[in-house]
């Protein structure tokens, strides 16, 4: 009997040892649920920095399209043909221009003018960009930063063509441009100063800003001379707030731009930065 008690006591303590070391062996599972929290913590975190950076993505776009949304700080005044400011914008400031280019001086009186940090269009001709040579020209020009304006094909008076001569002059013009610089030309200035009802419609049409000038002397004899032209270029009565001085591709006018800039910073003028006159696309 001692023996049966003995072994039914034996298997009972056998059969509690088993389920005891089970018992054990179920909190070696913690570390992969931890190892799988820490995974999943760490993703979240991943997916949080990720987040995070997309407002920096936004406030990037909002930049370029508030460059692109600048407000105008000039008009044309189609009266006086000279600039007006807008709201606080200087109002003793003049517009530099630049006519027949480029012919040979214009890559040099747009260094000039880039040296001095003075903003300016440049109206071309087609007949200046018959060449592979004037076509870098241009493109030099306007990698400088300068505006490019439309000034006709072959320098016609446009009172003397046809409706059609008419667009072929300024459209065509505005292709080569295009073709050489990748964008049509922001202004449009008629040779002479001789625009009709058709060409100002077609101007508006292409979205150019249509242009003529306030004063300039460099074709007329007296003034073919550098010291000659810058003089009376500052000193004439026609300067004032808003004009808009007309000069050409040409030597002594290349050589007298350096006084001529000089002698407007000394009266106290600015100058009208192109890409800010009302009317010219972003």
């Amino acid at each position: 009997m001692k023996w049966i008690i003995l072994g039914t006591s034996l298997a009972l303590l056998t059969a509690c040892g088993n389920d005891n070391s089970q018992a054990a062996e179920e909190p070696e599972a913690a570390p992969e649920t931890q190892q799988l929290e820490e995974s999943t913590a760490s993703n979240s975190e991943e997916v949080t920095e990720e987040s995070v950076e997309k407002p920096e993505e936004t406030e990037e776009i909002d930049t370029v399209e508030e460059i692109e949304q600048k407000e105008p700080q000039y008009r044309v005044n189609p009266a006086t043909w000279g600039v007006e400011p807008i709201a606080d914008a200087p109002a003793e400031a003049v517009l530099i221009t630049i006519d027949d280019a480029p012919d040979k001086h214009a890559v040099k009186m747009a260094e000039t003018l880039q040296q001095l940090d003075i903003p300016a269009i440049f109206f071309v001709n087609g007949h200046f960009l018959d060449t592979d040579e004037e076509k870098e020209q241009l493109r030099k020009i306007h990698d400088m930063g300068f505006a490019i304006g439309n000034h006709t094909n072959s320098h016609p008076n446009l009172k003397n063509l046809t409706e059609e001569q008419q667009r072929e002059e300024i459209i065509t013009l505005s292709e080569t441009v295009e073709s050489i610089i990748g964008e049509k030309p922001a202004f449009f200035r008629a040779p002479h100063g001789s625009n009709t009802d058709f060409s100002k419609a077609l101007v508006e049409q292409e979205g150019m800003v249509l242009m003529n000038w306030s004063y300039g002397y460099d074709w007329e004899q007296q003034y073919m001379d550098a010291g000659a032209l810058a003089d009376i270029m500052v000193h004439t009565e026609f300067l004032r707030n808003g004009a808009n001085l007309l000069m050409h591709d040409r030597e002594w006018t290349a050589e007298a731009l350096p006084a001529i800039a000089e002698g407007l910073k000394q009266k106290g003028y600015t100058f009208v930065d192109p890409d800010e006159i009302e009317g010219v696309n972003p």
